[in-house]
């Protein structure tokens, strides 16, 4: 890439951003303008002059807010909030200017309540268009931005991988730099050269122009580090630290401040999971009262005992708590177990494979129909209400599969586990329930969930999981 090429893509990015600064402070104005309109307010120089403000405060508050940053590679909902901190400023200050100079009352009430409300969803929808636009140019080719990864390891490889992943982010990686003299299998694999030693950036920014320079080196590298970030910093090319968070096995780190002090958090945010949780579990609990009652006389009549089962099981952080579920089994099944894994090798062996039995006789008429439709498990909304459960989750383990499973599968499978609340249901009971051959697999599928929770799944996973109820398939 010549120098000449940068330059152009720079300036243009530039007056792109420009120009949306303006488009925003114009649109503001214009909304408000055709809001008393169309309420059919009286024009005045009242709302002449509030024009002039607003557009002042939308110029200088939203450059501010770092509006016009460069959003490559974020999430839409991420730019939003930046325009909803950004609009709530500007409105702030214009009750502001309203007490200051006691003239409220000389606009619509209705027009600035609805005016404020609307205008940065509007904007978010400009943004939304123009970021549209940008990805069509760079699929094309145009608008792209050319970058370094320092580190050539598994944090760069998987930095490398990251910006594969978002095409239309328009950033080229243009190679590696790493003290390694060979290239491994995975740098080959992506076609990526590797452009010298971590001393040889400073030399290959004097000659070349480019726009971001991501330091995926360790930790404890951390002289290489300073020394790229001393050398580097004043030859056109913005510097990224991709901290290696990835050694503690755990993608839901975010960093966060206390007092002065920065901490890394591998706590997930998920407020939105716990309003979600309890949402859905109050509406089963109502809707579903009648049939909690018809179970549980179907298992008073059935055979002797309580309704309900309690059971030991490992919530988040590894604390201990009692997993509800209606009762399925005579009332003595551990004693029963016990002499029937005595007496039998091969139910020995499947138990300690699935802590299961595939035909067990200690389980009653009624179990076996409230298993096979998971209605058993119903009783659990009540430890999601008490925050013991999530609805969605990983599955509900004792504490011998969390030693025996999950602290052999890998340095973090326990770890990620324990991050998250279990669920009622979850990918072990969508995809193959109690088919699961090898343990192995379903330590993998509740990996698999806590590194990618979202709303989109769990909504997903739920339906799946009302299907598998009238199917019954692998349930027992």
């Amino acid at each position: 890439m010549t120098p000449l090429m940068s330059w152009n893509l720079r300036e243009r990015s530039s007056l792109i951003y420009r120009f949306l600064h303006l488009l925003d402070c114009c649109l503001a104005c214009f909304l408000l303008w055709a809001l008393t309109t169309l309420y059919d307010v009286i024009w005045s120089t009242y709302y002449t002059r509030l024009l002039v403000v607003v557009f002042v405060l939308c110029f200088c508050l939203f450059h501010n807010f770092q509006l016009y940053r460069s959003w490559r590679g974020w999430k839409y909902y991420k730019e939003l909030f930046v325009i909803l901190r950004a609009w709530a400023a500007v409105v702030a200050a214009l009750l502001a200017y309203f007490f200051l100079f006691k003239i409220s009352e000389a606009y619509s009430r209705a027009v600035i309540i609805v005016w404020s409300l609307t205008t940065p969803f509007i904007l978010f929808m400009a943004h939304l268009a123009v970021r549209r636009v940008l990805r069509h140019y760079r699929a094309r080719g145009k608008n792209i931005r050319h970058a370094v990864i320092v580190g050539a390891g598994d944090l760069g490889l998987r930095t490398a991988q990251r910006i594969e992943d978002v095409p239309w982010a328009g950033i080229v990686v243009a190679g590696f730099f790493d003290d390694k003299v060979e290239l491994g299998a995975s740098l080959q694999a992506l076609g990526k050269p590797l452009l010298g030693r971590t001393d040889d950036v400073e030399g290959y920014l004097r000659q070349h122009e480019l726009d971001y320079v991501y330091i995926a080196l360790p930790l404890r590298a951390e002289r290489k580090i300073f020394k790229i970030l001393k050398d580097c910093r004043d030859l056109g090319a913005q510097l990224y630290l991709v901290p290696d968070i990835y050694v503690f096995g755990l993608h839901h780190a975010e960093i966060q401040s206390l007092g002065d002090l920065l901490v890394l958090n591998f706590n997930p945010d998920l407020e939105w999971k716990r309003s979600f949780d309890v949402c859905f579990s109050l509406a089963v609990l109502i809707l579903l009262f009648p049939i909690y009652l018809l179970i549980a006389l179907a298992i008073k009549l059935d055979s002797p005992g309580p309704v309900l089962f309690r059971h030991k099981r490992i919530m988040a952080t590894g604390r201990p708590f009692y997993c509800l579920k209606f009762r399925t089994m005579e009332v003595d099944a551990e004693k029963r177990l016990q002499e029937l894994l005595a007496a039998d090798t091969d139910k020995r062996a499947e138990w300690e494979r699935h802590y299961k039995l595939k035909d067990d006789p200690r389980i009653t008429r009624i179990g076996r129909f409230l298993r096979r439709t998971s209605l058993d498990e119903l009783p659990q909304f009540v430890n999601v209400l008490k925050g013991e459960m999530s609805v969605v989750g990983a599955r509900p383990i004792v504490g011998k599969e969390l030693e025996d499973y999950y602290k052999t599968n890998d340095d973090h499978s326990a770890g990620r586990y324990c991050s998250m609340k279990p669920g009622i249901t979850g990918l072990w009971q969508v995809m193959k329930r109690s088919d699961i051959v090898d343990y192995k697999e379903r330590v993998e599928l509740d990996d698999w969930y806590v590194l990618n929770v979202s709303l989109k799944t769990d909504i997903h996973i739920i339906i799946k999981t009302v299907s598998c109820m009238f199917n019954g398939k692998g349930a027992y």
